[in-house]
């Protein structure tokens, strides 16, 4: 009986641990411990993105093959699509509105197909973007990575389409007597530059649509009315200096990304429209479009991150 109450007083006058007292906080600091799912600053956040370009790659193009696996026709679809678009608005303005007689049929068409394609990128990255997070809300809670590669994929995805239909575009192009020039190198430029806005916007409308789901269904409105504002099926300039609008009316819409780069894809790929000189600043706008869109939506997106998927 002696011994037990020996031992157990010896038990009870072990030595205090080295954590007593020390907060939860001072805890984890000295083992090294981080809180699950915490947001990593956000150069951490750049690297870890850098690290998984492979997935974002191989995700982009298993949603490409996918998008039309359903389809009889595939992915002939992706090409079909905007020229069934381009058909339908050449009918309306070109024919019926007489939208193609300042500029000619040779001219026109191409005008037409290239504004439909060019704008139809940043669209459907808007479109894939705001459902970005919102319509993988699976894999978002199943696997930790950052969530930003979901959008940038996307709008990947989008990049890789644009290319198949640009084969399209050049056979327009030549059809139509737009041979090959010095210019169209032009172009690379001006995906570059657009592919970085696209991606920006599709960044914010993911974390815009992962809290509101509704968004999804009203953006068709807005891109479509963005659409009519950016000059895609007429010469925006033209038609509102026939309607006396004031000159800070059509600065604005001039102004505005999505007729910025079309207004630069045109000038590169056609022969006429490049009659037209482009305000100096048109540049600088496709670029401060790109940084200011780009990396705001990069940061806008990332100050969000450990919100995704939960609740």
């Amino acid at each position: 009986m002696s011994e037990t109450t020996h031992d157990s007083a010896v038990a009870m006058s072990a030595p205090p641990s080295p954590d007593d007292g020390l907060s939860a906080a001072e805890l984890a600091q000295k083992y090294g411990l981080a809180v699950s799912g915490a947001r990593p600053p956000l150069g951490e956040y750049t690297r870890q993105l850098w690290d998984r370009r492979h997935f974002i790659l191989a995700f982009s193009r298993a949603k490409l093959t996918a998008q039309y696996s359903k389809a009889k026709l595939g992915q002939v679809w992706q090409v079909a699509t905007p020229l069934l678009n381009a058909s339908v608005y050449f009918l309306i303005f070109g024919i019926l509105m007489g939208q193609s007689k300042g500029m000619g049929i040779r001219t026109y068409i191409p005008f037409l197909v290239t504004g439909i394609f060019v704008f139809t990128f940043t669209q459907t990255s808007a479109m894939a973007g705001v459902r970005a997070i919102a319509g993988n809300l699976g894999l978002v809670r199943a696997l930790h990575f950052p969530r930003a590669a979901l959008p940038i994929s996307f709008a990947l995805q989008q990049l890789q389409q644009l290319l198949y239909s640009m084969v399209v575009l050049f056979l327009f192009l030549l059809g139509f007597g737009h041979l090959p020039k010095l210019s169209w190198l032009l172009i690379v430029p001006v995906l570059v530059l657009q592919f970085l806005f696209n991606t920006g916007l599709a960044l914010i409308l993911a974390r815009a649509g992962s809290k509101t789901p509704d968004l999804a269904q009203l953006l068709p409105f807005i891109t479509r009315t963005w659409m009519y504002a950016s000059g895609v099926m007429y010469n925006m300039v033209e038609a509102l200096q026939k309607t006396n609008a004031p000159g800070w009316v059509i600065d604005v819409l001039g102004a505005n990304p999505a007729a910025v780069y079309i207004d630069l894809m045109r000038w590169s790929l056609i022969d006429a429209h490049q009659a037209i000189t482009l305000p100096p600043h048109v540049w600088a706008l496709a670029v401060g479009w790109a940084l200011l869109v780009g990396i705001g939506g990069f940061v806008y997106f990332w100050k969000a991150e450990e919100q995704y998927g939960r609740g």
